[in-house]
């Protein structure tokens, strides 16, 4: 039976089918009614099956698929760190993970074009997988969205609105051609399942640590999609006792456009600038609140930081043979900076997740 939806903020629930719709009529995210969790341990999860590997976590039957997963999960000495090289993926970023699950219920449903909003990773990523499952995909993203990113969505036969204006504007754009009826909402930051694929993020780092959990884990946050999913996946586990904790889950954005370090902080710990970091520049999260709710519950935090911090970063990063794209460094240079706020112990166990390719960013 196709799973159903409910809205966690006043409790509606919607009958999965082609007509459920993208958000709650009172205007809040939808995500998939609860359902029981695995009655027994980890013993079962094979790698060879990839993120799929944690069905049983994970609402949707895998209908669209690379066999993606496992990405590496690698020690850094310079920065004492463990890196989840998440840009290991067939588009060269973590939002394959969600893509993957999207797609396989947009498949379940019947879809035949999916229209989605991005500032370019999620848009690429949707658009392989939709060609993957022969769907029509259509990706609005904003006018001066990187070329390589652009390349990556036509060269999968998408078709490409380019939207003057804010990144809002992009998304305002989309939702108005989703309500006239042009296509169904592939949403990246709306649709529940794209969240189900990004748990699995979590699964893979408690698999490859042997079941035992981080004490941190630091993340880029711009729509919460790898940080939710980070949260949700650690904390299934948790439930399901197949882990012992729940790493505090700490958040890096770009300074200018901090609405989490903001309402955390003050609107002053979110001033500056930092247009290096593009893939996080989410000025209205559609999931705002859960996000402070999984940083309340995990004794977490979301900082702003500056465009030096992130290029510096970027650089060391590529002189230690990391070849990622400006956004994934955000979350490195939040590392340094938690480290030097005492946020972070210099013994602390922390794992980094690097997001993105370094051909994306050109």
């Amino acid at each position: 039976m196709m799973a159903a939806l409910a809205c966690r903020d006043c409790g509606r629930t919607y009958a999965g089918g082609v007509d459920e719709p993208w958000r709650c009529t009172c205007g809040h995210a939808l995500d998939f009614a609860e359902r029981p969790l695995p009655d027994h341990g980890p013993d079962a999860v094979d790698p060879k099956r990839g993120l799929w590997a944690f069905e049983e976590f994970v609402p949707v039957s895998p209908e669209v698929t690379f066999d993606e997963g496992w990405t590496p999960l690698t020690r850094s000495e310079t920065w004492d760190a463990q890196f989840k090289l998440d840009y290991c993926f067939p588009s060269g970023s973590y939002k394959d993970r969600g893509a993957t699950a999207l797609l396989s219920r947009a498949a379940e449903l019947g879809v035949e074009r999916v229209l989605e909003d991005s500032s370019g990773n999620a848009g690429a990523a949707v658009a392989q997988y939709a060609a993957r499952a022969g769907i029509d995909a259509r990706i609005f993203v904003p006018a001066d969205a990187k070329p390589a990113k652009l390349r990556a969505i036509e060269a999968s036969g998408a078709d490409v609105v380019q939207v003057e204006g804010t990144r809002q504007d992009v998304t305002d754009a989309c939702v108005d051609a989703v309500e006239a009826g042009e296509g169904w909402y592939a949403s990246h930051a709306w649709n529940p399942a794209f969240f189900a694929g990004t748990s699995t993020f979590a699964f893979e780092v408690a698999a490859q640590r042997d079941w035992q959990v981080p004490d941190a884990v630091v993340l880029p946050l711009g729509h919460g999609t790898l940080f939710l999913g980070a949260y949700r996946g650690f904390r299934a586990l948790h439930d399901a006792g197949w882990v012992d904790s729940v790493p505090r889950l700490l958040g890096v954005q770009a300074a200018g456009v901090a609405p989490i370090a903001a309402e955390l902080h003050g609107t002053g710990a979110a001033l500056g600038d930092n247009a290096v970091a593009d893939g996080v520049q989410i000025a209205e999260p559609a999931r705002k609140d859960q996000i402070l709710d999984a940083i309340d519950d995990t004794d977490g935090d979301a900082i702003a930081l500056d465009a030096d911090p992130t290029a510096d970063a970027l650089d060391a990063l590529h002189e230690a043979g990391f070849y990622v794209e400006p956004t994934s460094a955000i979350a490195v240079a939040g590392l340094d900076t938690y480290r030097e706020r005492g946020v972070v112990d210099a013994d602390d166990d922390v794992v980094v997740a690097l997001t993105g390719h370094g051909l994306k960013g050109e």
